[in-house]
């Protein structure tokens, strides 16, 4: 394993995440909309990072399963509690890979007509994409390798790394 993005950078370019949300939400609170398990870690420090009044939940959804690779089958795991009818709602992704399970929640989402619906992503890996999805805010665009921590997990573990590795 070895150090793609440091502690430090990604709490920095999450700072920088925070401020042009907020910029470019100047009214009302802001839904973040987390996808469990991994992306909790980055939904905590952005919405620390961010000054104007958030409200968030958690939706669970897998595609992966105990792979390095999408299964392609995407289920719902676990719901929201509440509704976002009318709502400016930001999913919280850690990493947007195939494509696959991000254009299944935007579906899912878009059906509860929300006012917007927008994404905010710490990793981007477009090469590996297989759906188009629009992004509203990206962290770092990374290359094809596996990475873990930070959230991201093999099987479960590395979730608690402080930086994000790859794993090779």
């Amino acid at each position: 394993m070895h150090v793609l993005i440091s502690e430090e950078r990604i709490q920095a370019r999450i700072r920088e995440l925070g401020a042009q949300i907020d910029a470019d939400y100047p009214e009302g609170p802001v839904y973040l909309v987390a996808v469990l398990k991994g992306a909790c870690f980055f939904l905590a420090d952005l919405a620390r990072a961010m000054k104007r009044p958030t409200r968030i939940d958690f939706i669970g959804i897998s595609s992966y399963g105990k792979g390095r690779s999408t299964s392609g089958e995407v289920k719902l795991t676990k719901d929201l509690d509440a509704s976002v009818e009318g709502a400016d709602v930001l999913i919280v992704e850690d990493i947007i890979d195939s494509g696959i399970t991000l254009s299944y929640l935007i579906h899912v989402l878009e059906q509860r007509k929300p006012r917007s619906l927008g994404v905010v992503a710490l990793l981007d890996k477009p090469e590996r994409r297989v759906r188009p999805v629009q992004v509203s805010y990206v962290g770092f665009e990374i290359p094809d390798s596996f990475v873990v921590g930070y959230g991201l997990d093999y099987a479960e573990d590395y979730r608690n790394l402080r930086d994000i590795c790859v794993l090779e």
